[in-house]
C-alpha cells in the first residue's frame, strides 16, 4: 500500500493559492469516512500567501500534517476536488465602464432604464419626506416643544 502525506499532495494542486480550502475538504472527507488518513505529529506551510486588512505584506500558516493511503478512491476524490478548486470563482458581471459598453459588453438601455429608475424612486422618496414634514410642522412656525411648555 502506497502512502502519502497532506503536504506532498498539496504540492499537487493546480491553485496552490486554494491550499486551504483543499485542506479543509480533505479534513471533511476523512471525518466523513471517504477515506482514511492519520495526523503525523510535524506541521508543514502551506503555500498560500495570505494578507491582513489593513497592513503590509502576507503572511504563511502552518497547519498539522496528516498521513493517508493513496487509493483509487482517493485519486478520483483528488482529481475532482481539485478541479473544482482549480476553476475561477468568480462568475460576476461585467462593470459599467465606458469601455465596456462601447464594447458592447454592457447593455446601455439596460443601464439607462434602471438609473431611471432609481432617479424617480429617489425624487418619490424626496417629495414624500418633505410631505410628511410639512405636515409634522402645521401647527405654527417653528416653536420648540420646551418654549411650548414653559408657557
Amino acid at each position: 500500500m502506497a502512502y502519502k502525506k497532506l503536504s506532498e499532495q498539496i504540492q499537487e494542486l493546480s491553485n496552490p493559492q486554494r491550499s486551504d480550502a483543499f485542506v479543509k475538504q480533505f479534513r471533511e472527507a476523512v471525518r466523513e469516512g471517504q477515506f482514511d488518513a492519520t495526523y503525523l505529529p510535524e506541521r508543514f506551510t502551506m503555500p498560500k500567501a495570505f494578507s491582513r486588512r489593513g497592513a503590509e505584506g502576507s503572511y504563511q500558516r502552518d497547519t498539522k500534517d496528516m498521513l493517508f493511503e493513496v487509493t483509487p478512491a482517493f485519486e478520483q476524490w483528488f482529481e475532482q476536488t481539485n478541479n473544482e478548486l482549480g476553476a475561477s470563482r468568480r462568475t460576476g458581471t461585467v462593470k459599467p465602464t465606458a469601455e465596456n459598453i462601447e464594447a458592447g459588453l454592457v447593455d446601455f438601455r439596460a443601464l439607462a432604464e434602471e438609473t431611471r429608475r432609481k432617479m424617480q424612486a429617489s425624487y418619490e422618496k424626496g417629495q414624500a419626506l418633505g410631505k410628511s414634514r410639512a405636515r409634522n410642522t402645521k401647527g405654527g412656525g417653528t416653536k420648540s416643544k420646551s418654549s411650548a411648555k414653559a408657557k
